[in-house]
């Protein structure tokens, strides 16, 4: 019996690590996943466990090119942002893989800002929102400065999903949707790195530039299969909306943070929209695309629990709820908002906070919900118009954790009617988003 051709991927969170096998229609056929505890870095924060994670993802693969079913075909990875992996010159890891959680000294923040042109300056050339380690290009920065003799032992730096492709090919390349992910490396004005890169002496320390397309090959260990760059897992998950869309839209991407991507505005970005949570990722051409963020889920959780509380409710009873068009009225005719939000900024879209939250105040749980969604909605709808503004398109994809909310996507309807709001989600986008991105390379 013929073995059946697949396209193999391995989809790295930071919490969860999955393996995936696509067929030749990019059905998913096979799948499998583990977790791996994080590991202490030299102060004590946590770290990605990379040895375990390499170790796992070979034995893994291994067994795939074994399988008597499947026939491995190609190769590729999808991986969280913002981590860059450094390397020594025998290409081992240098540093642990410092989480982008982890503390950033202030002193040191301001020194750079003040020798690159001011914070404001500096993140407006650079499309990043001054996000400390989260800005993954200012981790060298902070190496350099701050822990040189470790700085010393690098020879070269990967962003993640390169690092999980170099593992597999022994070929060290930079994407562009790694690098333009508010990393602080790249100047959106002038198309190339910034110039602290060079004056900093880390330009060398990164890899050449290729486009997503570009194919590489497995060493002999592994097949000798043609494999791929890897991808920022963001960028991954627009890929099949890119694919089956071919009039303009957006794509409005939930879960712990809500990221509106629309990737027909490339119009400059302001000051205002960087101060408003809005920046440029690259595409895997290395063209700008303007993105949104808000950070909804967590407000959700934090909410809801209290709601819960109060009410003494189980777990999951918001979801059953259904929209209800005359309560979202009425609610919407409340003048002043009365959520407090512990997450969200509402003062960033001009847009008042809550006074301190007493459910006391609500007749019933689905009456606060009402007002808390209503409240979170316009926050959402505010979010959006930053990307619509200067082009507006008729239809929304929403997909994530709140795609089946009919709560949400009502009230973004009622705010927003002249666009069209699609619950459509792809199961694992951002490994479908890998597997199709491997098979349009050449």
């Amino acid at each position: 019996m013929a073995k059946v051709p697949v396209t193999a991927v391995f989809d790295i969170g930071k919490t969860n690590k999955k393996f995936f096998l696509f067929d030749q229609h990019l059905q998913e056929v096979e799948s499998s996943y583990t977790r791996i505890d994080p590991i202490p870095d030299e102060d004590g924060f946590a770290s990605e466990a990379l040895i375990p994670l390499q170790t796992w993802m070979m034995e893994t693969f291994k067994e795939a090119l074994h399988s008597e079913k499947f026939e491995v075909k190609r190769l590729n990875f999808s991986g969280h942002g913002a981590s860059f992996v450094h390397l020594d010159a025998k290409g081992f890891p240098a540093t642990p893989l410092y989480d982008y959680l982890k503390p950033y000294p202030e002193d040191l923040l301001d020194q750079f800002y003040q020798q690159y042109g001011g914070k404001k300056e500096f993140c407006k050339k650079t499309s990043s929102p001054p996000l400390a380690m989260l800005n993954s290009g200012l981790q060298l920065y902070f190496l350099k400065h701050h822990k040189p003799q470790q700085f010393a032992k690098i020879h070269s730096s990967l962003h993640l999903p390169q690092y999980l492709s170099y593992l597999f090919t022994g070929v060290q390349v930079s994407d562009y949707p790694s690098l333009g992910c508010h990393t602080g490396l790249w100047d959106f004005e002038t198309m190339h790195y910034h110039e602290w890169v060079k004056n900093e002496a880390c330009l060398s320390l990164l890899a050449p530039l290729r486009k997503g397309k570009t194919l590489l090959q497995t060493t002999t260990e592994f097949g000798c299969i043609p494999c791929g760059l890897g991808i920022h897992d963001s960028s991954a998950a627009l890929l099949p909306y890119l694919a089956k869309e071919k009039d303009p839209f957006l794509l409005l991407s939930t879960g712990t943070w809500a990221i509106s991507m629309h990737p027909f505005n490339t119009s400059p970005l302001t000051s205002q929209e960087l101060r408003q949570d809005c920046l440029q990722f690259l595409s895997i051409e290395g063209q700008p695309i303007k993105i949104s963020r808000l950070f909804i889920g967590e407000e959700n959780k934090y909410q809801i629990e209290s709601m819960y509380a109060h009410w003494q409710l189980p777990m999951g009873t918001y979801k059953k709820l259904v929209f209800d068009r005359g309560l979202y009225q009425k609610i919407a005719s409340s003048p002043a908002p009365k959520i407090r939000m512990k997450y969200l900024q509402p003062e960033m879209f001009s847009i008042p906070n809550g006074e301190e939250n007493t459910w006391d105040n609500f007749g019933s749980f689905e009456e606060a919900y009402y007002h808390f969604m209503h409240e979170l909605t316009s926050l959402q709808v505010a979010s959006l118009q930053l990307l619509l503004k200067d082009a507006p398109v008729r239809k929304i994809y929403v997909d994530g954790g709140f795609h089946a909310n009919e709560i949400y996507l009502g009230m973004l309807g009622m705010k927003l009617p002249v666009c069209e709001f699609h619950a459509s989600d792809f199961p694992n986008g951002s490994a479908l988003g890998a597997a199709m991105l491997v098979n349009m390379a050449s």
